[in-house]
């Protein structure tokens, strides 16, 4: 443990460093300064505090050193204090303000901070998540849709792909007309982001889906044919229409009813139904009587 005279050097030695930052013309000769900044992630409670605050506010100055100044800079997120994890999750943001290549990886690292259980610090991530879509939406969106797509990395940890997802439903989706410009050049990128999500979905995070593409302009009043189109089509797929119907395989038949009520909208504005009227015909009809019957029996 510090004693509190060898902290106090510290942060002064710290101050001193920032001091010579903050008045150099050319930060970039400052190589000693702030490598002395990134040393102090491995002293003093406070003084990590303060070097959670230097860090990324000199980062873009010293490209021979982003890596050595990331990694420090993410182990104070890992610190035991939760002072210091909270005031370096706020300056997450910052690393890719000047420096875009960082933003995928400050997304991720977000996405999995959603986690956290203290209040204090779940909302240091959202704000910095929020700045981070505000500096650039499209790269921030697929960055964070990344973590609902990998279900079948072992390394994904569903209750990450949760957090996002609420995240998007709750902070992202509500702010549309805010994040999403230009409008249609990004309203279809979220579509893309989305359909390719629907791999593995509950039924409540399907019609979460739906009901947020229904209220795009893309998909409007006003769409195009095809738009409606792409619409059915992603329907069709969630009502696995290319399956064998089993009388016995009531997720299916549960499926296929919530996702035949979820088209007749788009029926009415003119969409095709032939594929579930196919469906119906050739593989319902035949055994409705059954079906139903075995339907009420699995749904008790």
């Amino acid at each position: 443990m510090t004693d509190a005279s060898e902290e106090a050097k510290q942060i002064e030695k710290l101050y001193e460093f920032g001091e010579r930052l903050n008045e150099a013309k050319d930060k970039s000769q400052n190589v000693k300064d702030y490598e002395g900044i990134i040393d102090a992630t491995k002293t003093s409670i406070k003084a990590k505090q303060l070097a959670a605050q230097l860090i990324p506010r000199f980062f873009k100055f010293f490209p021979n050193l982003s890596s050595r100044a990331l990694n420090a800079h993410f182990d104070l997120i890992e610190e035991e204090d939760l002072a210091v994890r909270v005031q370096a999750i706020r300056g997450l943001p910052l690393f890719c303000k000047d420096t875009k290549e960082y933003i995928s990886k400050i997304v991720d690292i977000l996405g999995q901070l959603l986690t956290a259980e203290e209040i204090v610090e779940r909302d240091a991530v959202h704000k910095a998540l929020m700045s981070v879509l505000r500096q650039d939406v499209k790269e921030s969106l697929t960055a964070l849709f990344k973590h609902i797509w990998n279900v079948e990395d072992p390394s994904q940890d569903d209750t990450i792909r949760d957090k996002v997802l609420c995240f998007i439903r709750d902070k992202v989706f509500p702010l549309k007309a805010e994040l999403l410009r230009p409008q249609e050049e990004m309203e279809r990128h979220i579509t893309d982001l989305i359909k390719k999500s629907l791999g593995d979905v509950t039924g409540a995070e399907f019609r979460m889906f739906m009901d947020f593409l229904k209220s795009l302009s893309i998909f409007g009043e006003k769409a195009p044919p095809e738009r409606l189109k792409e619409l059915i089509g992603i329907i069709e797929g969630q009502a696995d229409l290319d399956a064998q119907f089993d009388v016995s395989d009531a997720d299916h038949i549960d499926r296929l009813i919530s996702c035949l009520f979820m088209a007749i909208p788009f029926f009415v504005r003119g969409a095709s139904g032939s594929k579930f009227l196919n469906y119906i015909n050739k593989h319902i009809i035949p055994v409705f009587d059954k079906a139903l019957e075995r339907y009420y029996v699995l749904s008790c």
